[in-house]
């Protein structure tokens, strides 16, 4: 199972917008072990909900109660200024990077800058330099991509709202939602 992340915000900490993404619960997990790395001097980071290793897809209760506890994980690090400053949480975030590919970014290991891998979220292969510099010139909206959510209830500001999806009917319609002020 996955969880669909839109994101809609005004922070100056974001240049993208609007994104939506999906993510594993072990994603969050490598999330959370990343942002302890990289932010030694902070002493308390949310908590995760625990792992059950009884956790069932058919428990209607079991998934409400993990997409809340990683609604409030999500909600809680973007309080946090020193949190967001992260490249692996913009990652996470607003591209649709893999576990690795995401290390290898923010450790600076490939052709693409944490930037030009938010900017392409959605976009299957990543664009030479200068194509995706003429491609941000000709649109002059870097909002405006296929990663937005289309729901028309999350236009409010700074939102981050959780989706249950699942990896076998991708883009299916939302089974459930959270949505809430962060």
């Amino acid at each position: 199972m996955d969880y669909e992340i839109c994101l809609h915000t005004d922070s100056v900490f974001f240049t993208k917008k609007i994104s939506r993404v999906r993510r594993r619960f072990r994603e969050f997990v490598w999330l959370r072990q990343r942002l302890r790395a990289n932010s030694m001097l902070m002493t308390q980071l949310p908590q995760l909900p625990p792992k059950n290793p009884f956790f069932s897809l058919n428990n209607a209760q079991q998934i409400s109660e993990r997409m809340a506890g990683l609604q409030s994980f999500l909600e809680q690090t973007l309080q946090s200024p020193l949190l967001l400053s992260d490249s692996c949480l913009h990652l996470f975030l607003q591209s649709q990077l893999s576990i690795a590919k995401m290390e290898a970014c923010a450790a600076g290991r490939t052709r693409y800058s944490v930037a030009q891998a938010v900017q392409c979220c959605g976009i299957r292969r990543f664009l030479s330099r200068e194509a995706l510099q003429k491609d941000q010139s000709v649109s002059g909206d870097s909002d405006s991509d296929s990663c937005e959510c289309k729901d028309p209830e999350w236009q409010i500001q700074e939102n981050v709202a959780l989706n249950k999806a699942s990896d076998d009917h991708v883009g299916t319609e939302q089974e459930q939602s959270i949505c809430s002020s962060s």
